[in-house]
């Protein structure tokens, strides 16, 4: 199925573009998350008439991400776990509790932007993590996992 993008979408494409991706894709993810639009006659002519406009707030998202990002930089999070006498945790560290760590410190940042490559955090001590907060602007903050003995 042919899309227009509406805005950069990772490893596909920039805002305007036109590109070919499997029907599921398109119409599972890219369309509902308004991400892209089918690549109608009509739709490309609507496009073009507001692609200006597009632009325009994809520059507005892009500098309040990379506003966000400074603020960030270097950031470091506590996060306070049940944890065992070796320093094992009961449960684990996720993307989720990480993301509700930084809503509490006054950011907006949803669980899917928060990236832990690795998985889950299970032991107590510091760690690297990267937070997407635009397809562009990747900030490193530290996580540092505090063990509440009990």
């Amino acid at each position: 199925m042919q899309v227009i993008l509406m805005e950069k979408v990772g490893n596909l494409g920039n805002l305007g573009e036109i590109v070919k991706v499997k029907d599921g894709y398109a119409r599972n993810y890219l369309i509902p998350q308004r991400m892209a639009r089918r690549a109608t006659q009509a739709a490309i002519e609507e496009f073009e008439a507001k692609r200006a406009e597009l632009e325009k707030a994809a520059a507005e998202k892009l500098a309040a991400a990379a506003a966000q990002g400074e603020k960030m930089d270097g950031l470091t999070v506590q996060i306070l776990q049940k944890s065992g006498v070796d320093g094992r945790l009961f449960g684990s560290v996720t993307n989720f509790d990480i993301a509700e760590a930084l809503t509490k410190q006054g950011f907006d940042i949803h669980k899917a932007q928060v990236r832990l490559p690795e998985g889950p955090f299970k032991t107590v001590g510091d760690f690297p993590v990267s937070i997407a907060l635009h397809s562009d602007v990747v900030v490193d903050i530290t996580v540092s996992v505090l063990g509440e003995h009990v």
